[in-house]
């Protein structure tokens, strides 16, 4: 059902209004085991992971910036979130030099805070940074989560690091900096908006805002949910989901005193949560159901109206997570629309193409109810550092040859590490994003069976699925 073709949404949805009070229950069990069956025997995964080598590649820097002048550049990253500089810092580690676009004045943060779970820690030590971000947050102990109807607790779950359960909550721009410190000066272009992109021959051609054209070999779109570059793949917009999450971080100058723990609280149509990042900072977080995008837009555009709405629906929690609230700045408040791209047309789309592709957000924007959105990012670079640089490696190469490849030949290469890259990434990306709005779903939907199921079942069963996606391995940067 949840890969129907186009053609056949509207027969779909019809028939998925009858049976949805019977598939609600099982559709996690569906999630979290087909895919498994189905991954084995249509996407091979592999993870044969090279020796290193370094290899010396011209890059024109900041270089000229007059109206039409062509630049060349070897790769060209487009964005310099947490995809974009993650393939730069992985592309760097190896060797190989990248040109980071992006259209802000400097590096811009999205969103207050991210929870990194084991599979991003995987990727942050990969990358080299995973050390210097621990330092800074607290590892938390668990899950626990509980009902706002009874205000009882339904289930916990201890994190156990010597079993790989490392989970932290991360301050973005905390991350985004690290990301971007190790990076050679010159690596990130400022101020540099991509409006178009052309085919010229074996190379793309990149049109700026400011009138400046740039040649690439290879073009990874890292731009976000609206990304050009996706769009250019002929990836659909990503679409409302129907929930809206308000979020805020609180600031206690004599430390929070609060135990690290992962608060989750569910129930009549609301999700919420509360963490730990450090000693002193908390992140508070509350998910709504919404007719349309613009219904209470009021109160979306009015940071105290926001506060105002949470603690008037939080329902039974406890008293931290509305001390936390009420002392939240209310420059510290944010509202946005969870919107998440159609699983199928990434699972049929072409996430590759030549010697463009995308990722992070401009691949799987998904909605946040895994805690999976800028740990996949993580995964992305590292995974799409390694083919990329995998495949401009030959024989001469690996035995520390740097003989660089010209035209057709390197085009080829570049093709296929790219396409290995998307293979890789394909079925990661369909079964988070998928799992994730289903998951989103269950948790604020209404009715008897499911407020039953919320209360006994669902916490348990979600705690063991959120510890499941986040086994995953990305692997290394080294190559052989």
């Amino acid at each position: 059902m949840l890969i129907s073709g186009p053609s056949q949404d509207k027969s779909l949805k019809r028939n998925f209004h009858h049976l949805h009070p019977l598939l609600i229950p099982i559709l996690p069990i569906i999630l979290v085991y087909i895919p498994f069956l189905l991954q084995s025997h249509y996407f091979p995964h592999s993870l044969s992971l090279p020796n290193k080598v370094i290899l010396q590649q011209p890059h024109s820097g900041s270089g000229s910036r007059e109206m039409g002048t062509e630049i060349v550049e070897n790769i060209v990253i487009v964005g310099a979130g947490i995809a974009g500089l993650t393939t730069a810092l992985g592309l760097h580690r190896m060797g190989l030099r990248s040109l980071v676009l992006e259209s802000s004045d400097s590096l811009r943060v999205t969103g207050l805070t991210l929870l990194t779970w084991p599979n991003a820690w995987r990727a942050l030590d990969a990358i080299g940074i995973g050390d210097s971000l621990r330092e800074q947050h607290v590892q938390l102990d668990g899950l626990v989560a509980a009902s706002t109807v009874s205000g009882h607790v339904s289930s916990r779950k201890a994190f156990i690091k010597n079993e790989g359960n490392e989970v932290r909550c991360v301050n973005r721009k905390t991350l985004i900096e690290a990301l971007g410190k190790d990076l050679p000066p010159g690596t990130i272009r400022f101020n540099s908006k991509v409006v178009s992109i052309e085919e010229a021959g074996n190379l793309k051609l990149l049109h700026l805002a400011d009138g400046s054209i740039l040649k690439t070999k290879a073009l990874i779109g890292c731009d976000g949910v609206n990304s050009v570059v996706g769009k250019w793949l002929g990836l659909e917009k990503p679409v409302f989901s129907g929930r809206w999450a308000i979020r805020g971080c609180a600031e206690y100058l004599s430390g929070h005193g609060l135990e690290p723990n992962y608060l989750l609280f569910l129930g009549n149509g609301f999700r919420s949560g509360l963490l730990s990042c450090d000693e002193k900072t908390v992140y508070w977080f509350f998910t709504y159901s919404s007719t349309s995008s613009s219904q209470y837009k009021d109160i979306q555009e009015n940071p105290a109206m926001m506060k105002q709405f949470v603690l008037s629906n939080i329902g039974k929690v406890p008293e931290a997570l509305v001390n936390a609230i009420e002392s939240t700045d209310l420059g510290s408040i944010v509202a946005s629309p969870l919107k998440f791209r159609k699983p199928w047309n990434v699972l049929w789309g072409e996430i590759s193409k030549a010697n463009v592709c995308v990722a992070g957000d401009a691949l799987h924007p998904m909605t946040p109810d895994l805690g999976q959105g800028g740990c996949s990012a993580l995964e992305d670079g590292v995974v799409l550092a390694r083919c990329l640089a995998g495949a401009l490696l030959n024989d001469a190469r690996r035995k520390s040859s740097l003989k660089v490849e010209e035209d057709d030949d390197e085009c080829n290469r570049i093709k296929e590490g790219l396409e290995k890259y998307a293979k890789e990434r394909r079925w990661r990306s369909f079964e988070l994003m998928s799992t994730s709005y289903v998951v989103g779903l269950i948790q604020q939907s209404d009715g008897k069976v499911i407020s039953f199921l919320r209360e006994k079942l669902i916490p348990s069963m979600l705690t063991g699925l959120l510890l499941k996606k986040a086994a995953y391995d990305c692997g290394k940067l080294d190559i052989s």
